[in-house]
């Protein structure tokens, strides 16, 4: 699932039928932190470099929040407010990919079509360590036009050209808690918040219970915001954009 950093790239998540939503609290309340009251732990921040031993990762994701087990599938809508419908099919591959920094990483392959015709083809690259945190290690993209590779200026890979690797789930999620997901100065700066990890949240495949709920910003691009729900056992099932735009995008069918 992308984030708040490929807006530039001309796509914000969204989806064509939702059900309904439920927030335990509201912006601001107790167990809701606005995004100046993060709490940084141990997880990275912003630019800062990380050392990481390839020993303390896995290539099997068995974090809650979002599970990837080999032959895993997720199909998602996207609609963008104009009436046009994409289709996003996101599939964890029997690969893995070493990255610059030495880890090995499960590959996993999201495909955006609209009209059956491709908009965007890629492979993530992700890897959980020790702690159960699901780290995000870049990703090889291409964009589409009439069939047409026009662009892949979105790819990067942890440890080559500055970039730096991020947390796509933490392992002990908690309300207030902040991370980077992704970093390389200038192209991708995506950061986020634990809101909450008791949501109710309903898309397409049902209603889910006990779901992690972060709000998820990026520097470059201060006027967009997105909420993004995961619920245990499956993993991501909807976006909402709350600021830049009213896109949405849900779970419309799983295979695990």
């Amino acid at each position: 699932m992308r984030g708040t950093a490929d807006a530039p790239r001309g796509r914000v998540l969204a989806l064509a039928a939702v059900g309904v939503v439920t927030l335990n609290a509201c912006a601001g309340s107790p167990g809701r932190p606005e995004l100046d009251q993060v709490r940084p732990g141990s997880l990275p921040q912003g630019s800062e470099a990380v050392e990481l031993d390839p020993a303390d990762f896995s290539v099997d994701i068995t974090n809650p929040f979002w599970p990837m087990d080999v032959g895993d599938r997720w199909v998602f809508e996207e609609t963008d407010g104009t009436g046009s419908v994409q289709r996003v099919e996101v599939t964890v591959l029997d690969e893995t990919y070493t990255v610059s920094a030495g880890i090995e990483a499960r590959v996993v392959h999201d495909l955006v079509t609209e009209d059956g015709t491709p908009v965007e083809d890629t492979l993530d690259w992700y890897a959980q360590d020790r702690d159960g945190n699901v780290w995000y290690l870049g990703e090889q993209t291409a964009e589409y036009e009439n069939g047409q590779v026009v662009s892949t200026e979105g790819s990067w890979e942890a440890g080559v050209d500055g970039a730096q690797p991020g947390i796509a789930v933490p392992g002990n999620p908690e309300p207030g808690l902040g991370y980077r997901q992704e970093y390389l100065a200038g192209e991708a700066e995506d950061e986020a918040v634990v809101l909450s990890v008791s949501e109710q949240v309903e898309s397409p495949t049902g209603r889910y219970t006990g779901a992690l709920l972060t709000r998820d910003v990026n520097p470059l691009h201060p006027e967009l915001a997105e909420l993004k729900f995961y619920a245990p056992g499956v993993g991501p099932v909807l976006v909402l954009q709350t600021s830049g735009g009213d896109a949405r995008e849900a779970l419309v069918e799983t295979t695990r």
